[in-house]
């Protein structure tokens, strides 16, 4: 919980810094409206990209099957959300990688290279019934 908690302020010093930057370069208008525009456009597009993985999920389980790439597609989807809307240039680009469809492919493979890291060590208990 420590280590969170300083991820926390760690992430918000490098985002009021980074923002500081920006803003001497193109000016602080200029920042304002670019975390506006990047704001409402990751929500819109987390936005689709979660109706179409909802939609995909309830096709698979309509048809029996279980869908693991669905469920890890909304998480994606929902966290990049988040980091979209919360205001920041490290957090867009952090969450555009979580939403968009070509690099959560990419980054699938290592979330779930951490859950099996996390099983192996008992870290997450899974059961069959």
């Amino acid at each position: 919980m420590r280590g969170l908690f300083i991820a926390f302020l760690i992430l918000s010093a490098a985002e009021i810094g980074v923002i500081v930057w920006a803003g001497g370069i193109i000016g602080p208008w200029w920042v304002a409206l670019l975390i506006l525009f990047t704001g409402f456009l990751g929500v819109a597009i987390a936005k689709k990209e979660g109706v179409e993985t909802w939609q995909r999920a309830q096709r698979l389980l309509q048809s029996g099957q279980v869908p693991t790439q669905e469920i890890l597609d909304g998480i994606s989807i929902l966290i990049g959300g988040i980091l979209l809307f919360s205001p920041g240039f490290i957090t867009d680009i952090t969450g555009f990688f979580l939403v968009l469809p070509f690099t959560r492919k990419f980054l699938r493979y290592f979330i779930l290279i951490g859950i099996k890291k996390l099983i192996d060590h008992n870290k997450i208990i899974y059961r069959r019934w």
